[in-house]
């Protein structure tokens, strides 16, 4: 590999960059194992074709009082629902039900097939769940989150519901991936790269969107999110001292930035 491909690939490279960052997996499914065997649940509900097409629904005590739906990360191309199921507890805790989506990874799908993929799940949840729904999403989980809240993509009854989107670290501008030795997985290209963007679109109306984003992020990231937030007009929160890993440990809780804007 040249240095200058090093260079391209080491701007999205997040465990590299991060301290200790071997030890975050097996905490999250130690974590998420343990969350699953306290909390009334189904898991592996299928919505679609392929044995990704999965979602887990997490219950609240009482009756829901809306959906909460988080999307998870990996670069589209790695990680399951289930390594993140404990991510579910703050929207439990406020009383909200919580579908984790599974998607197919690429190279077995292509981003705009995972698009719709994640569509299609939170459409099957919706219908389980009446009231409102609110979305987050965790850096390609971000992107995919980000997408749904544009025209088109929901079908129309559900995307009427969605009130409340955050893109967490979101990969928001797709074509700088053209040129990473990753899109070898991706396969995009020029065309899915702009149509897959959120910049360059536009979010409905009616949703009510921030950003998140930690102050110890890769600079490529910091700049994802800023681009999202300018082009979309919406608010950045950036929360101090806080990297690509850790980013998300605020969706754990009731009583935490993140939770406190998405359940208000």
């Amino acid at each position: 590999m040249s240095a200058e491909q090093k260079a391209l690939d080491d701007a999205y490279e997040n465990g590299g960059f991060i301290p200790g960052a071997e030890n975050y997996p097996p905490k999250w499914d130690a974590a998420a194992e343990a969350f699953r065997d306290a909390v009334a649940c189904e898991l592996d509900i299928p919505y679609g074709d392929g044995p990704r097409a999965r979602y887990d629904l997490f219950y609240p005590e009482h009756e829901a009082e809306g959906l909460f739906v988080f999307v998870h990360g990996g670069y589209w191309k790695a990680r399951a629902k289930s390594d993140w199921s404990h991510f579910a507890g703050g929207a439990i805790a406020h009383g909200y039900a919580a579908a984790l989506i599974g998607y197919p990874l690429a190279p077995d799908a292509r981003i705009s097939e995972i698009t719709q993929h994640v569509s299609a799940g939170i459409a099957s949840a919706a219908a389980q769940i009446a009231g409102p729904i609110r979305l987050a999403g965790h850096s390609a989980g971000g992107h995919l989150v980000a997408r749904m809240s544009m025209a088109g993509v929901l079908p129309e009854e559900v995307a009427a519901r969605v009130d409340r989107v955050m893109p967490i670290s979101p990969v928001s501008d797709l074509r700088p991936l053209l040129d990473l030795s990753m899109n070898e997985v991706l396969r995009l290209d020029a065309a899915e790269a702009e149509a897959e963007s959120p910049v360059l679109g536009a979010k409905l109306d009616h949703i009510e969107m921030t950003t998140v984003v930690g102050s110890q992020e890769r600079p490529a990231f910091l700049d994802q999110n800023r681009w999202l937030a300018e082009a979309w007009g919406i608010e950045q929160m950036i929360l101090p001292g806080r990297h690509h890993f850790d980013i998300i440990d605020g969706l754990a809780s009731k009583d935490t930035p993140v939770m406190r804007w998405l359940m208000a």
